[in-house]
């Protein structure tokens, strides 16, 4: 027995553009600051308080991105954070 199931048609943008970057957070012990570093962009920003930093880099990109000749609207950051400890037995 077959079963016909009728054929629906999505209609897809031709072309998406998703505009990310991920921006990595490292912190800086001999500096005593988290460090937000992206070579796409391209980036380099500090500050002694992470979600200052963030809001930094939230702020800076789009204006880095249009010096740069980037797209600059539509854009979304994915932040990662490493920060190293030592362990005191």
């Amino acid at each position: 027995m077959r079963c016909s199931l009728p054929v629906f048609m999505l209609w897809l943008p031709k072309e998406i553009t998703v505009n990310e970057y991920e921006i990595s957070l490292i912190w800086d012990d001999d500096a005593r600051v988290w460090v937000a570093r992206n070579d796409d962009i391209p980036l380099v920003l500090e500050n002694g308080s992470l979600d200052l930093l963030m809001e930094q880099v939230r702020l800076a990109t789009p204006e880095i991105l249009e010096l740069n000749g980037k797209e600059h609207e539509d854009v979304y950051l994915d932040f990662t954070t490493k920060r190293r400890a030592k362990v005191i037995a």
